[in-house]
């Protein structure tokens, strides 16, 4: 991870983000690229995997450094933002932001999407909406860089979630302790109210905030004190199965759509373990394989549905089979959007859609 100075941000116009008319690494003939044989799997624009393994992504989204948007610190809006080091035998890293202002801050925890296979925290459309984020929902955001496939298959971006609450356990201890020395991290923590923590993600991110919180609930980081987690939000959640269901049949998706079924199957492919199907439990926690709902410790949900997303049946069929569960669960639908619209961009009503969506979350986190 390259380090970056802090920065004031302002919350500023979106950009319209396109995967279409990026440059292509050079390819050889017949589909090949010198040296490592033919393609094997291809998403255009974002990702190409030979028979060696090797991996290229091309560029598609352009990354930001936390200076991206300087203004002079205690600006009406401002919002800081740094980098810094999770896990360093991993490589994890996150960018923290919150509000210059305030404390006492509930804390999201935040896993972008990309199939689990492409995406950063240093993206431009995330670094925007985060920033946005914590100036309209005032809170901190710890916005994690997990391992990607189909170099680090699942369950690596899940155990990269663990290893992130982890890390805020830690900082938590020390915003707690005395006479803990000043370090790069101060400034965040001290905005921080770690009671009240949520975990939450969009499109495979969303995955993983559901599958971080289901083991954190078995325990498996033992006891989370001083942390409290209150809550998930789950923004157009990434999960599949065998059965098609009546929007990945039927629903038509433009051709800058940002997930198609042709491209939901080729992510679950290279994100699941080698000849895993798609109603593994990591893909589809409603099949028979996949543990009973009723047995999961789930904290509150809010889920986020597209309307004219493929996902769209799928993510309100989670949401029944939640509350069959026992579980509390409050869902949202942004009519007339696809998949990704708020960091995307993609569409006319994008800008409004995006709002909703920032005044649903600020809601259900300023209730808890």
């Amino acid at each position: 991870m390259r380090r970056r100075r802090m920065g004031a941000l302002h919350v500023v116009g979106e950009p319209r983000v396109s995967f279409q008319h990026h440059q292509q690494p050079a390819v050889a003939a017949a589909g090949k690229s010198v040296g490592h044989g033919p393609v094997v799997e291809e998403i255009h624009g974002l990702i190409r995997v030979y028979k060696d393994g090797h991996v290229e992504r091309p560029p598609a989204i352009p990354d930001v450094p936390c200076t991206w948007g300087a203004t002079a610190p205690g600006a009406p809006g401002g919002v800081a933002a740094r980098d810094v080091v999770v896990d360093r035998a991993t490589g994890v890293w996150a960018r923290l932001y919150a509000p210059v202002a305030g404390g006492g801050l509930p804390v999201v925890v935040y896993f972008h999407g990309g199939g689990f296979c492409v995406g950063s925290a240093a993206w431009s459309c995330y670094h925007e909406f985060l920033a946005q984020l914590a100036a309209r929902a005032g809170c901190a955001v710890m916005s994690v860089d997990y391992r990607l496939a189909p170099e680090h298959r699942l369950p690596a971006a899940f155990d990269d979630g663990l290893a992130a609450v982890r890390w805020l356990r830690h900082q938590a201890s020390l915003a707690t302790g005395r006479g803990a020395a000043p370090d790069e991290v101060s400034w965040w923590r001290a905005r921080c109210g770690f009671d009240r923590v949520f975990l939450m993600g969009d499109s495979a991110g969303a995955n993983i905030a559901f599958h971080v919180a289901a083991r954190l609930g078995q325990g498996h980081l033992g006891a989370l004190s001083p942390l409290a987690v209150r809550g998930a939000v789950l923004v157009q959640p990434f999960f599949g199965g065998e059965a098609r269901t009546a929007s990945e049949r039927t629903m038509a998706q433009p051709p800058r759509s940002a997930l198609t079924l042709p491209t939901s199957d080729c992510y679950w492919r290279l994100a699941l373990p080698p000849g895993a199907g798609r109603d593994h439990p990591w893909c589809n926690p409603l099949s028979r394989a996949a543990p009973r709902l009723e047995a999961l410790p789930l904290p509150p949900l809010l889920v986020c549905v597209s309307e004219a997303d493929v996902l769209r049946d799928r993510n309100l069929e989670l949401c029944r089979a939640l509350r069959r569960a026992g579980k509390a669960v409050e869902q949202a639908v942004y009519g007339g959007v696809g998949h990704a619209f708020q960091v995307l961009h993609n569409c006319h009503l994008s800008q409004p859609r995006t709002q909703e969506m920032l005044e649903n979350i600020g809601a259900f986190v300023s209730a808890r």
